[in-house]
């Protein structure tokens, strides 16, 4: 099933508002992640056409109506807001989709980014609970895909954006191959290929950041 790769013995989950770790910085970002439908992790990100949420392809219809649950935590910084949105581009092959927000959040949303650091994070709603953080190398980009290792995913992860450092998004989890003895590696597709895809976004929508 996709989205379910468990890295290691171990799942390596934290509650984003308890994280300390070297990603400290995101929490500028996890506002903007958002649960759909309860299956599935997107984000809120910038477009100079205005902020869509973007998640993987396979996760809903084109034309769908979506619920969209933000700030759905353990110790949450604020009141959880559900909104609905419309799927307003979708593909399986760069496997994403883009929604249309109903109502817009006051969050800030996140940048899009061809740049990646040596280590990710995706923060994600595995199996539809409260949102969590993870961590792992990056390993490499080819194909238009971003594989990164040690980095915990489960059903409901499917669609969370992977974060570099400075906590812009470098790319969609989608897939992955890790198992419990440590071997293999998740992947997802980047945000650059997204872009060129996309009749929503544009070229200027990302950057070396």
């Amino acid at each position: 099933m996709r989205g379910l790769w468990q890295c290691g013995p171990t799942l390596d989950f934290t509650p984003i508002n308890s994280y300390e770790g070297e990603f400290a910085g995101v929490q500028g970002t996890e506002d903007a992640v958002v649960m759909i439908d309860g299956r599935c992790t997107g984000t809120l990100i910038e477009a100079s056409a205005g902020p869509v949420v973007v998640t993987a392809g396979h996760c809903v219809g084109l034309g769908d109506r979506a619920l969209l649950v933000f700030n759905f935590e353990d110790a949450p910084d604020g009141d959880p807001l559900v909104t609905e949105g419309t799927v307003i581009e979708q593909a399986l092959e760069p496997d994403y989709a883009l929604i249309e927000l109903d109502v817009l959040p006051a969050v800030t949303p996140v940048l899009l980014t061809t740049r990646a650091s040596e280590r990710l994070a995706i923060i994600q709603h595995p199996r539809g609970r409260p949102k969590v953080i993870a961590e792992g190398r990056f390993l490499n980009s080819c194909n238009q895909l971003v594989y990164y290792s040690d980095l915990d995913t489960l059903v409901g992860s499917s669609g969370a954006g992977v974060l570099n450092r400075e906590g812009h998004l470098l790319g969609i989890h989608t897939d992955g191959d890790c198992d419990e003895t440590g071997r293999g590696a998740n992947r997802g597709w980047t945000a650059e290929v997204i872009v060129e895809a996309s009749p929503y976004l544009r070229s200027e929508d990302i950057a070396e950041r």
